[in-house]
Parts: structure tokens; sequence; C-alpha cells
């Protein structure tokens, strides 16, 4: 049985390479996936590094998707764009030309399935990169366990002085 369009929200983010252009193909493979339709995305920001520091500065942003796949085909769909643009596995948090996260499934909580499935993201209320760009196109959107709008929690996120608007033409 497939579920009704629900309303998600991914993180991407890149740091190795073209990071624009990595972000781009996410976007493209992810709008070809059936199943996924991308509805709109948040503008690119420069991020300092999270977990190793020692890495180049991220690139990341936001994006609306309305889906018609369960939380784990969502996650496997994600998983296969990522070996796609071959995502290099080195250490955790460390450089990579790609990642997308789940952020948000509708409203739904799921910590049981995996610990590669937890929705909501299990550290996106610690993370500015995530958060402001999140923010910027879902505001309103209150989050399902901390019971606070994006915005609300935004406002409150340590590390904001590291995620500044990029601009393509640096």
């Amino acid at each position: 049985m497939t579920p009704a369009s629900i309303t998600a929200y991914l993180s991407l983010g890149s740091n190795v390479g073209n990071r624009m252009a990595n972000l781009e193909r996410a976007l493209e493979l992810l709008n070809a996936t059936a199943g996924i339709t991308v509805v709109r995305r948040s503008s690119i920001y420069e991020t300092e590094p999270w977990g190793v520091t020692e890495q180049p500065p991220f690139l990341n942003a936001a994006v609306e998707i309305r889906t018609s796949l369960e939380p784990g085909d969502l996650l496997a769909a994600v998983k296969a764009i990522e070996e796609a643009m071959r995502r290099a596995t080195t250490v955790r948090y460390g450089p990579r030309n790609i990642d997308v996260d789940i952020l948000l499934y509708g409203t739904l909580v799921v910590n049981w399935e995996t610990p590669d499935l937890q929705i909501p993201h299990s550290r996106m209320l610690e993370r500015a990169f995530v958060l402001i760009p999140l923010a910027e196109i879902a505001g309103h959107i209150q989050h399902p366990t901390a019971s606070k709008p994006i915005s609300n929690l935004k406002a409150t996120v340590q590390g904001k002085e590291g995620v500044v608007l990029w601009s393509e033409t640096r």
C-alpha cells in the first residue's frame, strides 16, 4: 500500500569538489526519483564543518519535497542518490561530495526502525546549518517532538555565526 503524498524536508550538504554542482545534481536526481517531487529549496548557505572541523566549509540547503514513498523507501532513495554520486565514506562527519538527510516526514516520529532512520533527524536541533535553511522554507512548521516552530528553534540554536548566505558570484 502506497501512502498518500506526504510533505517531507531534506537537508543537502557538500564540501568536496564543485560543491554547488553537487547540490544541483542531487536535486536533479531527487526530482528524477519515482515518488519524489521537489517543491522548493532554500537559499544556499556556506557553513563551517560540524563534528570534524579540520575540513573545507560546506554548502548546505534545505529542500521541501512531496513523496508517496514510505520513510524506509525514502531513506533507500536518498542513499541511492548518494551512491550514484559516488559519495565516499571516510570518517564520520568527515568530508563528502554529497550528504542527503531526511529531516522531517510530515508529523511522523520514527526512532525504532534503524539507527539510520530517525525522524525527525536526531541531531537537527543542534545544527544551525540545518535549522537556518529549513526555517527559510518551513519556519512555521512545528517540530514533532520539540513542540516548537522551526523558526523558534533556529533562534536559539548555537553556531549561527558559522552559517552565511553563499553567492555563486564569489
